[in-house]
């Protein structure tokens, strides 16, 4: 017969030959890392549409700068004295029909009449959310049409100053990935919307 020692050493060494077994066991250890690592998954894949998206943007954006800026360097500058210009309301019609025709939101575009001008620079302003831009300033969607924008170019030693038309758009983009990062760190210093500035520089013939 065992000792009443020995049989308390035996029924401890079950018990803990019980606790561990039990403590080894992995059957939870899946929702464990699905639980840790779901989130950041969440941050990985909305990031990655995300500034995807972002890009897609900025690329359509470029397209209807240019577009926009070889339709002006044809107009004539002879009307540009009046308030609203006819040959610049035109540059905002190509404008606005080549955001529309690339499934691109123009934000009152369509409608908008030119602020007063700047040393040949005329401000089309749009409606909608504000972003914030480079230098951290808020503002709404605009577009901008320099008529007398100019740059040097140079060539056999030579410098020359080439007047051209420069249309530069700025445009809010709401991020997704804001709501994602939120849930994850909880956050709200995360700028919500951005602005994506894109322009484009066209030699006057005009």
């Amino acid at each position: 017969m065992l000792s009443l020692l020995q049989l308390i050493r035996h029924r401890g060494r079950n018990r803990f030959c019980v606790l561990w077994a039990r403590a080894c066991r992995t059957e939870a250890a899946q929702i464990v890392e699905l639980a840790v690592t779901l989130p950041l998954l969440m941050v990985l894949v909305v990031g990655i549409y995300d500034f995807g998206q972002a890009f897609n943007l900025k690329q359509k954006l470029a397209g209807a700068a240019r577009e926009g800026a070889r339709f002006a360097a044809n107009q004539s500058t002879g009307d540009l004295s009046n308030p609203s210009p006819a040959s610049l309301l035109a540059v905002r019609d190509v404008v606005d029909s080549y955001l529309k025709a690339n499934n691109v939101n123009d934000l009152g575009l369509a409608t908008a009449s030119p602020l007063p001008p700047t040393n040949w620079s005329w401000t089309f302003p749009g409606t909608g959310t504000t972003c914030i831009d480079s230098i951290g300033n808020s503002k709404q969607f605009t577009m901008i049409v320099n008529r007398g924008f100019s740059f040097n170019v140079t060539s056999g030693g030579n410098t020359v100053t080439v007047e051209a038309t420069q249309v530069t758009l700025s445009y809010p983009y709401q991020w997704q990935f804001n709501r994602v990062i939120k849930l994850v760190v909880g956050s709200a210093s995360y700028a919500a919307t951005s602005c994506i500035a894109t322009s484009a520089a066209m030699q006057n013939l005009n």
